[in-house]
Parts: structure tokens; C-alpha cells; sequence
């Protein structure tokens, strides 16, 4: 049996959409001995809901906000005003990328940004809001044993405070456009691959500085949660650069990332291995796999992913999940385990039935079956606890439209 139990459940998808919303929730997982509660990036979401497309890689996400006590920021300096500046601006400059804005503000030039920073009170006080508020439902998560579970994105949006604060610390051309983009070349998520127009890192820039921005980064997301999931680990080990033109995914090359350098950086800030989730899906090279394992970092296996025709060798198969792998029965970018199991050919279905027999109730079965294999973690997306088909999918990769709107209601909890 799984030693822990816990929920994927995007704070959007509360009936409120909003952190108020958490304290239910939290009683929730307290009465069904659920003891993590996985979320999605808590950044400003770009225009199509996407938190994985974010303008910041610090801020918190106003939306989420509804009270009006103002927490502390002093340990958030590092990022706070450049994200203060550039929202500010952004809101003056409405559907402008940053390179479109006036030379001086596009180029930072003193006198010009010191008359924006007269202007970011407001967003100073929203930060702050979120803050509190978000922290004290942390509290409340941690004193009825729940841990908080954050992802972080590896990649950042091209119109992010963090690019504009930070050029030389990402791939950029004379214009301050990224010549090519993150991405992944075609695999069981998309036959053509996925084109996420984020920015590519400037390793070398990174190394030069010791390290800061992804320092303070994770630092910053420790504050907020209990355990980081790193979204994309292979992209330390080598990233997918896209041309920035192209349609979708499937031409580009592979850049080497910084691999042991900086993830030793990580656990440094984190105190502890534990505290860190590699997610390392996809097409993932044996020394993607080998360095994770250098670092004692727990990687991801995805039930769904367990049962094709190669079974019997997959990672993900029940049987082959080991102790140093959190099992998911699927994530925000898989179908629901219902959906997914409706459209499933009859190869699957078969390798499936191998495993629970001929139960009235494969889902719940395929839900016992993760929690007994040998991972230490089991976290179950919550529309596999309700049952849900196609019609709870969180996001589809590839697709920038009709995402992320998936919530429920208190009643479908049956409180």
C-alpha cells in the first residue's frame, strides 16, 4: 500500500475559483485521509488561462484573491518591484508585447522606470493581499497535516517581468525577440509535437551570476508550498529549441541544459531531496533518468501511460513503478481516467483487465491499483475521484483555446 494519498485539484477549479475557497476543500482532504494537495502554477495566467505561460515566475495570481489583509513581503524583494513595474506598464500598454513598448521603457532606462515605480503601489498591495491570504491557508493546510504540493514551470513567457528585468538571462535576438522557443518534438501527447513559445535560458549568463534568478525562484516557491514539482526536468538535461516561425513542434534541435550544476543548486535551497518532484515524461533519454537518480529525486509515473503494448517494459506499468516515482493516475494534460478509458482500444482494455479482472468499477479499481504499487505517493487528479469523463479534462496540449475552465461543485463532494 502507498504510504500518502493526496489530490490534483487546480485552485480554479474550487466552485469559487479562489484561495476563500481552500478551507472547505481542506476539510475535505482531512476527512478522507488525503495528506497532499497538488496544485497547478499560482503565477498570473497569460491570455488564454494557461498558468504554465505566465508573466512572472514569482508573482501570485490576484484573481485567486477576494480578502484584504496585506501580508508581509520583505522576503520578496528580489522580484517584486521589476514585477511591479512591468505590470503597471502592461496595464498602460494593453495587449503589447514589450518590445513594443517606447524605447525607454522597453530598454529600462533609469529616469523613465523611476517615473513608473511612482505608479505600482496598487500592484504592491495586490501582491501583498495575496500573500496573506495564501499563506494562511497554507497554515491551515499544514496544521490538519495536509502538505501543499506547487509546479514549477521551467520555462517562462517571452512577455514576463522576468525576460524584460533579466534580458541577458535568456536566448534573445538584437530586438529582444527569442529566435527560437521552448517546446517538445512529437510524442504520446501530440504527434506534432508541442511549440509553447516560452524563452530559452542563457546558460552561460545563468552560471555567470551564481545562479540567483533560479535560486531565489525556488526559494520563492517554498515559501509558498511544501513541495515543489519541477515541470519539464529534462529541459535541465537538454531542451527542444523551435524555430520561433515554425507551426508546431516537430522541427527543431536539442540545446544542452546545465544539468548537475543547477540542480544541485536546487537542492541546496530546497534543504532536503524530498522536497522536490522531477516530472520527466514524455520521450526521456536513460541519462535524464540517471541524472535524476544522482540526485535522489523522485520521478513521475502515469497510470494511463501503463497499459500499450509496451506493458510489460513501460515504466508506467503498475508493476515496474518503483520507490523513487510519485504514481498519478493521470495529470492536467491527460484525458480523466473515465475519458480515457471510454476511448481505449482493445489492446489496453485487455492488458487493463489483466490487472483488476473483471471489476463493475475500472476506475475505482485502476485508483486502488496506484495506490498499492510501490511508490510512497499516490496523487489522483480529482475528477478520477468523481468519475468524471472527457468532459472534465483539465487541458489539452497543443491547443491554446477552451482550456482550464474545468470546476465542480461543493455537492459533487457529497459533504
Amino acid at each position: 500500500m502507498g504510504e500518502e494519498v493526496g489530490i490534483l485539484c487546480h485552485l480554479t477549479s474550487l466552485p469559487g475559483g479562489q484561495i476563500s475557497d481552500g478551507e472547505e476543500f481542506i476539510q475535505y482532504l482531512k476527512a478522507n485521509n488525503y495528506t497532499k494537495w497538488q496544485f497547478l502554477p499560482l503565477t498570473p495566467p497569460d491570455k488564454h488561462n494557461s498558468p504554465y505561460a505566465s508573466p512572472s515566475a514569482f508573482a501570485g495570481n490576484f484573481r485567486l484573491c477576494s480578502g484584504e489583509g496585506v501580508g508581509d513581503l520583505s522576503t520578496e524583494a528580489y522580484w517584486l518591484d521589476d514585477w511591479a513595474v512591468f505590470a503597471t506598464i502592461t496595464e498602460h500598454f494593453p495587449g503589447k508585447n514589450w518590445t513594443e513598448w517606447p524605447k525607454e521603457l522597453r530598454d529600462r532606462e533609469p529616469e523613465a522606470i523611476a517615473n513608473w515605480r511612482k505608479k505600482v503601489n496598487p500592484e504592491i498591495t495586490r501582491q501583498g493581499i495575496f500573500q496573506h491570504e495564501w499563506l494562511a491557508m497554507k497554515s491551515l493546510a499544514n496544521e490538519h497535516g495536509i502538505e501543499l504540493i506547487g509546479d514549477l514551470p521551467i520555462f517562462v513567457s517571452h512577455h514576463s517581468a522576468d525576460v524584460w528585468a533579466n534580458p541577458k538571462l535568456f536566448q534573445l535576438d538584437e530586438n529582444g525577440l527569442p529566435a527560437v522557443v521552448a517546446g517538445v518534438p512529437p510524442d504520446y501527447f501530440s504527434e506534432t509535437g508541442q511549440k509553447w513559445n516560452t524563452v530559452l535560458y542563457n546558460w552561460a549568463e545563468h552560471e555567470r551570476t551564481g545562479w540567483r534568478w533560479w535560486r531565489e525562484r525556488m526559494a520563492r516557491m517554498l515559501r509558498l508550498f511544501d513541495i515543489v514539482r519541477i515541470d519539464h526536468f529534462r529541459g535541465f538535461h537538454s531542451a527542444w529549441a523551435v524555430p520561433r516561425e515554425a507551426e508546431n513542434g516537430i522541427i527543431g534541435e536539442w540545446q544542452e541544459g546545465p544539468k548537475a550544476a543547477l540542480i544541485q543548486q536546487l537542492i541546496d535551497i530546497a534543504g532536503d531531496e524530498s522536497r522536490i518532484i522531477a516530472e520527466d515524461l514524455g520521450i526521456i533519454p536513460q541519462e535524464v533518468i540517471d541524472l535524476r537518480l544522482k540526485f535522489n529525486l523522485q520521478g513521475m509515473a502515469i497510470l494511463q501511460f501503463g497499459f500499450g503494448t509496451d506493458n510489460q517494459e513501460s515504466p508506467h506499468n503498475p508493476n515496474n513503478i518503483n520507490d523513487m516515482q510519485v504514481v498519478y493516475t493521470g495529470t492536467h494534460d491527460n484525458d480523466t481516467l473515465l475519458g480515457w478509458w471510454q476511448s481505449a482500444g482493445d489492446d489496453i482494455k485487455t492488458n487493463v483487465r489483466s490487472v483488476i479482472g473483471d471489476s463493475d468499477d475500472v476506475i475505482g479499481s485502476l485508483i486502488e491499483v496506484a495506490k498499492d504499487c510501490a511508490a510512497p505517493l499516490c496523487i489522483i487528479p480529482l475528477q478520477d475521484i468523481l468519475r468524471l469523463d472527457t468532459s472534465g479534462r483539465m487541458n489539452i496540449p497543443g491547443i491554446e483555446k477552451g482550456n482550464w475552465q474545468w470546476q465542480f461543485e461543493w455537492k459533487d463532494l457529497n459533504l
